[in-house]
């Protein structure tokens, strides 16, 4: 080859009007004179340059050896067809990619080619196309990086020789970090039979040329293909129907394959309405009256198994609440498909592990997994605010649902404001669960309310607050009816009342601005429900304007009797 790429290269050249001969050289790829004189292409009489040694040297063009010149403003490629040298270059073409200034702002997809003239051919049957310098040339990152954005793929389509497929494969390695792809054209590779201009004379179509890349797309995706048919609803074939493991007055709320998420604050009985929930699953007759709280369960069915792992209570705890729950299930001896565990003394890291482990193992020396009950799901991660473990544990646990075909019934605490669920954890909870419980105590503190934070296969207005509370002769909670609407919004408004009240102790009046972003702080709330939150506690004149200023707050008087209390 005649000249160097990596410096300046002293040039001249005489351009020419194209002949009829010429431009039928160029037809035969598609190409017509309108597109050869948009991209700059000109038919050359004469060129001049210097060769490696320094030596000058000058070339003409002939009817058997046309010459033919890729223009950019500081460089020149000259393109011999029918020459035994076929390219020389002028200027400086280190940083040359041809066609780049000519591509549209936003495209589907931009095809990267060995040279110019593969360029114009892809270009002329509709489709958008740059080359740099040649196949073998480093792809500038910079360049990719640039496209990537306005176009949805960028493929590689180089020569179909070996040259060629060694120089794709290279290039799409250093590239992949872009995602860009190679396509390979079902030609020989031999000299007249290797690239898209070759391709398109031998009659192929730019239709057929587009199902060449569509294949090229399935084959890429085949492995995502296959799994997302897998997840196709098939109209003819319906899924098995999920059985309701956990209702309340018919309202689902413990299904198979799907979460139960139950929460509470520290003393409200949250464990305790877990157990009555165990306890249901043992059922020995269908004649056997279990109290379970004000749900209706479905029993074990025989030859699976109930799983019940606590990773927050001491084994002597676990044991009296296990002797409770057999008392209720009216059992004297542990059933064989009561399986319970305390996690308390096993290293964190270790306890999800385990759990997963003994899922595996519990599903194949049973007939299956009836219900798995997890107290205390914020010990299996770091912190109940790493969104990524958060979020990690609960695809887990839905997946495991699913493949067990079991309810995971999971338990973790509200925060200390008892308005909201622990962090990421309580949030990616409650986006999954089927059914999300609170058990709250009522005013006086002696009964324990179930209060529905949602349901997904139901009306969540029309799902009752189930009461419940200890009673001394029975020695365990016992179910004692469901809670009046009237009853329910008016300790919602007391709810919050006692939220805020630690603030008015602390001063006696609070600006607007200032009270809603210690709600904010306190419960995690957006700002938008912190106004919403006083905005209630207002229209109850719990709280109530100054005289002086409607920008303060001060203590109605529901607020103030509740501080003396």
């Amino acid at each position: 080859m005649v000249g160097t790429k990596n410096e300046e290269i002293p040039y001249e050249f005489v351009i020419k009007t194209f002949t009829e001969q010429e431009l039928a050289f160029w037809s035969k790829s598609g190409i017509t004179h309108s597109l050869l004189q948009k991209y700059e292409v000109v038919a050359m009489q004469r060129f001049s340059s210097i060769n490696k040694k320094g030596k000058p040297y000058t070339l003409h063009s002939s009817q058997s050896e046309p010459m033919f010149g890729y223009v950019s403003p500081n460089s020149i490629k000259v393109y011999r067809p029918f020459s035994k040298i076929r390219f020389l270059y002028g200027g400086n073409v280190t940083d040359y990619c041809f066609g780049l200034e000519k591509l549209p702002l936003q495209g589907d997809v931009l095809f990267i080619t060995s040279g110019e003239k593969d360029v114009l051919s892809l270009v002329s049957h509709g489709f958008s196309a740059i080359c740099f310098n040649s196949e073998t040339t480093h792809i500038r990152k910079e360049t990719i990086k640039i496209l990537k954005p306005r176009f949805r793929y960028i493929v590689l389509l180089f020569d179909a020789d070996e040259t060629g497929r060694k120089a794709s494969q290279q290039q799409q390695e250093r590239l992949k970090e872009f995602g860009v792809l190679s396509l390979t054209l079902p030609l020989s590779g031999s000299k007249k039979d290797k690239d898209i201009s070759d391709y398109f004379q031998q009659g192929f179509s730019a239709q057929d040329f587009r199902q060449l890349f569509r294949q090229l797309i399935e084959n890429d995706f085949q492995s995502t293909l296959s799994l997302l048919k897998s997840c196709e609803i098939d109209w003819k074939n319906p899924p098995p129907k999920q059985e309701v493991l956990i209702s309340i007055n018919a309202i689902p709320i413990g299904v198979q394959s799907s979460l139960l998420g139950i929460t509470g604050g520290e003393g409200t009985g949250k464990s305790h309405f877990v157990s009555a929930l165990l306890a249901g699953t043992l059922t020995l007759s269908k004649n056997t009256k279990i109290d379970t709280l004000g749900t209706q369960v479905k029993p074990c069915p025989k030859g699976k198994v109930v799983l019940f792992f606590d990773t927050e209570q001491s084994q002597d705890q676990l044991y009296q609440n296990i002797e409770k729950l057999l008392r209720r299930a009216q059992h004297t001896v542990m059933p064989p498909e009561l399986k319970a565990y305390c996690l308390t003394q096993i290293p964190r890291k270790e306890r999800w592990e385990l759990i997963r482990k003994s899922l595996e193992f519990f599903s194949f020396q049973y007939e299956g997994i009836h219900l798995v009950v997890i107290d205390g799901i914020a010990d299996l991660i770091g912190a109940v605010n790493n969104e990524i473990e958060s979020t990690e544990i609960i695809e887990e646990l839905y997946v495991l649902a699913g493949m067990y075909q079991t309810c995971m019934v999971c338990v973790l605490h509200l925060t200390p404001s008892g308005l909201k669920i622990r962090g990421h954890l309580g949030s990616e909870l409650q986006r999954k669960a089927s059914a999300v419980l609170s058990i709250e105590k009522d005013n006086n503190g002696t009964i324990s309310v179930v209060r529905p934070l949602k349901v997904r296969s139901g009306d969540l207005s029309k799902t009752p607050e189930i009461l419940f509370q200890w009673d001394e002769t029975l020695g365990m909670h016992r179910y004692c009816g469901e809670r009046k609407k009237s009853i329910e919004n008016k300790d919602k408004t007391m709810a919050l009342a006692t939220l805020i009240s630690p603030l008015f102790k602390k001063k006696t009046s609070w600006l607007f601005s200032d009270l809603c972003k210690e709600i904010q702080e306190i419960t995690g709330v957006t700002q938008r429900t912190a106004k919403i939150y006083i905005r209630n506690l207002k229209e109850k004149e719990i709280l109530i304007h100054t005289a002086e200023n409607p920008e303060v707050l001060e203590m109605g008087k529901p607020l103030k009797t509740l501080l003396e209390t």
